[in-house]
């Protein structure tokens, strides 16, 4: 895999200029804050991409592609099948350079890095998206590119246990398992203080809070190693391994994913249905800064 799972604005355009250039991809999606609580409205990015993207890329919304749709849970891992099936009809065969972005969040992003790589897939996220590209001038292109070529899909596509199920977590929450829950959710969220798209506030009992944001400088651009691990190290003293990340969706965890991979961590999972599976039955339990769960 790449050194870095990330790429700059400016490498990337040089990168782009080669006869060997990397297969780009926009999976922004829209997500619009919660006016009450259980406010939940993706939107689908492809009109934001039509409206300004980086040259030659593909759009893959999100909504309907690389997600499992017949699932109850939004925007959960697909089949490995299916995922090697839509791999192939985007053009991607192995060993392409595959660079991901969004507008600027970088959370979508690093949704489908963690998910490439969970299938031993290396792909490099944009750092800072659109927004930094468009900030210095770099060239963008409008409406619709021209549809990608087809390639035969890769066999024996299967997941790396990168992931977790909510038995998983049920088992560390008991205690039966080692590990240590990571939530990636604002402090507001973690502690209940504020809206949440999902059944319940608050977050899974005994998690650390490493929000995904937090990793991110005021310029939106992920910040320098030495910050991260400072970071870690400051939410993450004494954690046992492994390092289960958690959010409302599966989405923003995989920024504090992208984050800790940075800063050395090796031993990260993902449990995908996060707080949209586990606050839907009112019999697991959630915490709250109120009642003393911090």
């Amino acid at each position: 895999m790449h050194q870095t799972p990330l790429i700059g604005a400016e490498e990337l355009i040089d990168a782009l200029g080669r006869a060997d250039a990397p297969l780009v991809i926009d999976v922004t999606v829209g997500f619009p804050p919660a006016r009450f609580d259980g406010d939940y409205r993706p939107e689908s990015g492809a009109a934001a991409w039509r409206a300004a993207h980086i040259p030659g890329s593909r759009h893959v919304d999100l909504l309907t592609a690389f997600s499992d749709t017949a699932r109850n849970l939004h925007f959960s891992r697909p089949d490995a099948s299916r995922f090697a099936d839509e791999l192939a009809a985007l053009g991607m065969s192995a060993g392409i350079d595959v660079v991901v972005y969004d507008q600027g969040s970088m959370t979508w992003a690093a949704r489908v890095w963690w998910l490439l790589r969970s299938v031993g897939v290396a792909a490099r996220v944009l750092d800072g998206g659109l927004a930094r590209w468009t900030r210095l001038g770099l060239p963008r292109e409008f409406g619709d590119a021209v549809p990608p070529n087809g390639t035969t899909p890769e066999r024996g596509l299967s997941y790396l246990p990168l992931w977790v199920d909510r038995a998983e977590v049920s088992a560390i929450v008991a205690g039966q398992a080692p590990g240590t829950l990571v939530c990636a959710l604002a402090p507001a969220q973690f502690a209940g203080t504020d809206r949440t798209r999902y059944s319940r506030r608050g977050h899974i009992p005994d998690s650390r809070n490493l929000p995904a944001k937090a990793l991110l400088g005021e310029d939106g651009l992920v910040r320098n190693r030495a910050e991260l691990r400072g970071l870690a190290a400051d939410a993450l003293a004494g954690a046992e391994p492994p390092l289960v990340l958690y959010c409302g969706g599966g989405v923003s965890a995989c920024l504090t994913a992208l984050g800790l991979v940075l800063a050395g961590y090796d031993d990260v999972q993902v449990y995908d249905g996060s707080l949209e599976e586990w606050s839907a039955d009112p019999g697991l339990p959630m915490s709250t800064t109120a009642e003393g769960d911090a």
